[in-house]
């Protein structure tokens, strides 16, 4: 069977703190934030990036489309470079967040180089440049 779906639209983070969250990604990657309303109107957040988005909720986020078990803490995800991985590097080394690589990796297209870190709330994030 052909597969039904071609790409990821969005990912979900659960967070102890939107805000500090937000600034966060805003400093590090340069997200930018995103409000819409959620399916109860009450404003919902997210982090916007190329084609991506990743939305944002907490603990307490009432939403009757969640997972299971949402948790802090539990996400690990790839999202490939728009800049040359060195400057990455370099721009995370000057904003103090501690990382791990660049180390090689194979990605979903091929042979990558990996730089990982930890959000606020020790989500494992990597960043790939594709070789």
């Amino acid at each position: 069977m052909k597969p039904l779906a071609d790409r990821f639209d969005h990912i979900v983070l659960t967070v102890a703190d939107i805000d500090a969250t937000v600034q966060f990604y805003a400093r590090v990657l340069g997200f930018e934030k995103e409000e819409f309303p959620g399916s109860d109107g009450k404003p919902r957040y997210a982090l916007r990036f190329g084609n991506s988005k990743i939305n944002l909720q907490t603990l307490a986020t009432d939403t009757a489309n969640k997972a299971q078990v949402p948790t802090l803490g539990s996400a690990d995800f790839c999202m490939v470079a728009s800049a040359p991985l060195d400057q990455i590097v370099a721009h995370l080394r000057a904003e103090q967040v501690a990382i791990i690589g660049p180390v090689g990796r194979r990605g979903a297209m091929g042979q990558m180089s990996s730089v990982y870190f930890r959000d606020p709330d020790r989500n494992l994030v990597e960043v790939s440049e594709y070789l």
